[in-house]
Formats: structure tokens, C-alpha cells, sequence
């Protein structure tokens, strides 16, 4: 789990820790001593200790006498050291969990070797090593269970610290940071000028959460400044992993991949519009001659594919480590997939008020004008997948993922009985939400059924019915003047068995 940082920047961090005023729960001082064991314990009692204190990091320096905090040199070599036959920091990532990052430095200051060990903090669960979870107290490591006192507080910590909040990468220059965000970006999604000064340029990243000051000095980014507005995300370790893949299939199964691509490296801010578009460049389309003139018509909806998009990237788990959003593309269906389990049921995504694990990046790209954060991007979809007159989409959750599913279109005859139930389900839902009410005739508008056969619609929401996703509005009411809503709308309606 190397990394690098230039030595100037070590010497400086070295020389930082070694001015605090005594061995501070979050850094530990050591002149030779490295049992595997021991440096396990203490990665895990640090990282919970600096999530405890709101520190970024925690250390333990090598080299460093304990009292005086004297540099005086170590003998110890991370990169030659094992346990038992295995690699010393392959075997204790093995034993950490959950698999924080965490990482060896070595460096000369004054001629004399000094060995670095940066551990990232605690974020939504207490770190342990080997089943246990450590804390530092004072100068003293002991058990968090024999400190109930500290794990309560360390819950409250997880409970209130966002992951928009957390630091990515620190220290750094006013020039670094403009290096590494497309600043210009931002102000451009805002509609504001660009500033010629740089001080009102990281005045305005910074009132945004997007960088913070750091206090060993120079700025920090944060995970917010990175995800949404960094020229390159795999410049960021941790957040590497969250680029958006795009997978175009031969057929309607996973066997033969067409095209497999990363259409940006950029923040999701900074190349929203070019994700979309590549995404709806790859999609099937269908080309219509009219008396005089020819167009083209793309067999999705463009709108929702980008409410659906804006979805997954905003609500996705970005704790979920090795796991981001990914577009998969077949010759039937579009499946959009996002790590992380919705915080409402799939079945009331159309209804439920906004709600998101990740508010300020939502917030933000509200005002970016690539989300609506009042929670009509499923009404949109639904809406335009209705006009369309396509099979309504498909919700899938597990513990892992969220999945949306647009299929292609299919005639009435077509759809299978599930495609049936959820296309009269979410009609229903549409017009509830909208203050009207469902009838047979709203829902052969829907399916595009002939007035003459209202028989078919009349069968169709008898399968809804007794699937328990819609119910009768008035059960006392004649045929013609008949309404339904969805099963949640009601639980004081009476459903009379058998009338439709």
C-alpha cells in the first residue's frame, strides 16, 4: 500500500509532529521497536483515535525518541519486514477491518533514517485488527469495549461526518489545488464569472466545501471538490475506484462485450454532459420517414436517461469500497447500477420526498443544474417512459447495489405479467402523485389500447389488483366513474374481491 510524497513534504510533517507538546492520541513516537502485532493494534487504536479527535490521519514515526521527541534515527525497514513468511503490510491489511488505507514513508532528515506510518481515520465503523477494536487514550492503548465512554462518542462521529466532508488528499499549494480541480468548471455550472484572482477562486471552492484550510498549513481537497470537480480522479487513490464504466453487450446477455470504456476520468460535475451524451450515443435509435422529412427517434428517452444517470451517481455508497457506477448497454435493455442500498423501498421511489445519504454533493449539483434535489427525477422518468410507451423500468436492490432497468420497446402482447403489474403499478403512482386518479381509460392512453377494447384494460388492472399493488378508490362506485390508486395510499380503502 505504497504511495508516494515528495521529501520535502515528509521532513516538514516530521518536523510538525515532533513540536506538539506531548505523545497526542493520534501520533505515536518510536525509536526501534516494530512488532507486527503491536503496529496492527496501534494502526486500529489511531485510526478510531482520530476519528475521535477530527483529525484526517494518524501517525506512528520511527525514529523519534518519546520523550523529547528528538530525531535520532531507526533501524527498522518496513519494505524487508514479514510475519512469518508474509509481507508486513500485506499481513496487516489481511487482519485490518474494515480495509482502511494506510501507508509506509521513509525518509532521511539530518542524515538519519526516519520511517513513516500514515493511517486515514475511522469513517463509518471503528477499525479492528485481528477481530478487535483498539483506542488510544492519553499515551495508553487499550480495547475500545473497556472504554464504552469513547465508543458511544466514536458512533456520534460516525453518525454526523459525511463522506463529502472527508479529506482526499492534504497540504497542498494554492497551485497544486487549481492543478488538480477544473475550477473553470465550476463557475461555468454556476453561471459566474471566473475570478482573475486565485484568492477569490479558493474563497469560493472553499465556501463550497470543495477544499478546506489545512492545518499544517496550504489547503486541503476534499471528497466533495474531488468527486465532483477533479481532472482526473485516478489521481485520487480512493476515489479511483468511482469512475463511471460503460458496457456495451452483443445480444441481451453479459457474453460478448462490444465496447467497454471509461468516457471520462473527470469529476462527475465536470464531464456530466459528455457522459450523457456518449451514453446516448451508444444507444439504439429508429429512423422515421415522414412525408418530406426523415428523423431520427432514440428508442430511450434522453431525459431519463439522464434523470437516471444524476440518480445513481448522487445516491450511490461511496464507502462501498471497489464498487462504483456502471452503465451496462444490451440489445433489449440499459441497466444503470450504483454501490449502496436505497434508503426508501424501490416501490416507493416515485412518492418518497428527497432523501439522499449524500446531501451536499445533492445540494451542489442541484445548483449545477444536473439534478433536481425536490425528487421528481423518477416522476420525469416515468413520465417520458409513458410517452414513449415503453415497459416501465424495473427498481432492483440488494445489500450491495441499486439497479435501474430501461427496456426497449414491447407491444402489449409482448410483456410478460410482471412487465403488466409494474407498468399499471407506476401509473398509478404517476397520477396520485400529480393530485389525479388512475381509470380505465387514463390506462389504455397509457398502453396505447383502442377505446372499443376497454376490456383488456379492465384486465390488466385486475392483475394489479390482485398483485396488492393497486386498490379501488370507492368501492360503492359505478363502473364508468371508477378510480384506483397505488397499495400505499390508502389503508382505510375498502377493495371489494371481484369488482373491476
Amino acid at each position: 500500500m505504497s504511495a508516494t510524497h515528495p521529501d520535502k513534504y515528509l521532513v516538514g510533517l516530521v518536523q510538525k509532529l515532533c513540536q506538539l507538546p506531548s505523545e497526542s492520541e493520534w501520533v505515536e513516537f518510536k525509536q526501534n521497536k516494530a512488532d507486527p502485532q503491536e503496529i496492527g493494534e496501534y494502526i486500529s487504536a489511531l485510526s478510531n483515535a482520530a476519528a475521535l479527535n477530527n483529525e484526517v490521519q494518524a501517525y506512528v514515526i520511527w525514529g523519534v525518541e518519546n520523550e523529547t521527541h528528538e530525531i535520532v534515527g531507526t533501524r527498522f525497514c518496513p519494505a524487508n519486514a514479514k510475519k512469518g513468511n508474509e509481507p508486513l503490510e500485506s499481513w496487516l491489511l489481511r487482519l485490518l477491518q474494515p480495509k482502511i488505507q494506510f501507508r509506509f514513508y521513509t525518509v532521511k532528515i539530518d542524515g538519519l533514517q526516519v520511517v513513516i506510518l500514515k493511517i486515514d481515520r475511522a469513517n463509518r465503523n471503528p477499525v479492528s485488527f485481528s477481530g478487535k477494536e483498539y483506542i488510544r487514550i492519553g499515551e495508553v492503548k487499550k480495547p475500545l469495549i473497556a472504554a464504552p465512554d469513547r465508543e458511544r462518542a466514536l458512533w456520534r462521529i460516525f453518525d454526523q461526518r459525511s463522506f463529502e466532508d472527508l479529506v482526499v488528499v492534504e497540504h497542498l499549494t494554492v497551485e497544486e489545488v487549481l492543478s488538480k480541480l477544473d475550477y473553470p468548471k465550476y463557475f461555468d455550472l454556476l453561471e459566474l464569472p471566473l475570478p482573475v484572482n486565485h484568492d477569490r477562486i479558493i474563497e469560493a471552492l472553499s465556501n463550497d466545501r470543495l477544499i478546506q484550510v489545512c492545518p499544517a498549513g496550504g489547503w486541503n481537497i476534499t471528497n466533495l471538490g474531488a468527486i465532483l470537480l477533479a481532472k482526473r480522479l485516478t489521481d485520487f487513490r480512493s476515489l479511483s475506484r468511482k469512475v463511471v464504466r460503460v458496457i456495451q453487450y452483443r445480444g441481451t446477455g453479459r457474453t460478448e462485450t462490444v465496447k467497454e470504456h471509461q468516457p471520462s476520468v473527470k469529476g462527475y460535475a465536470a464531464s456530466f454532459e459528455d457522459l450523457v451524451s456518449y451514453i446516448n450515443g451508444l444507444l439504439p435509435s429508429t429512423e422515421i420517414i415522414g412525408q418530406a422529412l426523415r428523423r431520427t427517434v432514440p428508442t430511450y428517452p434522453e431525459l431519463a436517461i439522464r434523470e437516471l444517470v444524476a440518480n445513481a451517481l448522487i445516491h450511490q455508497d461511496f464507502f462501498a469500497t471497489g464498487a462504483g457506477t456502471m452503465v451496462e448497454i444490451f440489445e433489449d435493455r440499459i441497466e444503470i447500477t450504483n454501490p449502496g442500498k436505497p434508503l426508501v423501498s424501490t416501490e416507493r421511489f416515485l412518492d418518497t420526498s428527497p432523501n439522499s445519504r449524500n446531501e451536499v454533493l445533492a445540494s451542489l449539483m442541484r445548483r449545477f443544474q444536473i439534478c433536481e434535489e425536490r425528487g421528481s427525477g423518477i416522476d420525469k422518468v416515468i413520465l417520458e417512459v409513458e410517452s414513449c410507451k415503453l415497459p416501465a423500468p424495473l427498481f432492483e436492490s440488494s445489500g450491495e447495489f441499486t439497479r435501474t432497468v430501461l427496456f426497449a420497446h414491447k407491444g402489449l402482447k409482448e410483456m410478460g405479467k410482471l412487465d403488466r403489474i409494474r407498468a399499471c403499478y407506476f401509473h398509478a403512482c404517476l397520477f396520485y402523485v400529480a393530485r389525479r386518479r388512475m381509470t380505465n381509460a387514463t390506462l389504455r392512453e397509457r398502453f396505447g389500447i383502442a377505446n372499443q377494447n376497454a376490456a383488456i384494460a379492465s384486465r390488466l388492472i385486475k392483475e394489479a389488483r390482485e398483485d396488492g399493488k393497486i386498490v379501488l378508490e370507492d368501492p360503492y362506485a359505478g363502473p364508468r366513474n371508477r378510480t384506483y390508486l397505488p397499495f400505499w395510499a390508502s389503508s382505510k380503502v375498502e377493495d371489494s374481491a371481484g369488482i373491476v
